[in-house]
């Protein structure tokens, strides 16, 4: 996977990368411990307690994520000025909106 556009642009989470990485590496473990725990007949009140937190973890990865996109992406689109920038805000207004109904 690359970090870069067609344009060649570094994408707003490259400097965090690592870290970025390392937390979904812990998101990845909570979910399968969500499996073990299924597999282990663990009380259901117990396993939704960790799916919320799972949740929780999945949620401020994203808003972290979305922080980034628009103080760097869009936030170049913005001095850009014109259609980039138009796009580049429908685009993060998308976004916000899909993790709302989340």
């Amino acid at each position: 996977m690359t970090t870069t556009t067609e344009a060649g642009a570094t994408h707003g989470y490259h400097k965090q990368k690592d870290e970025h990485l390392k937390r979904l590496r812990r998101i990845e473990g909570q979910i399968r411990g969500l499996q073990r725990m299924v597999d282990e007949d663990t009380y259901c009140i117990d396993i939704l307690t960790q799916v919320s937190a799972s949740t929780k973890a999945l949620q401020s990865f994203a808003l972290q994520l979305l922080e980034e996109h628009l103080r760097h992406c869009v936030a170049d689109a913005a001095v850009k000025g014109g259609a980039e920038a138009d796009a580049k805000v429908e685009e993060a207004t998308k976004a916000i909106g899909r993790l709302l109904r989340s």
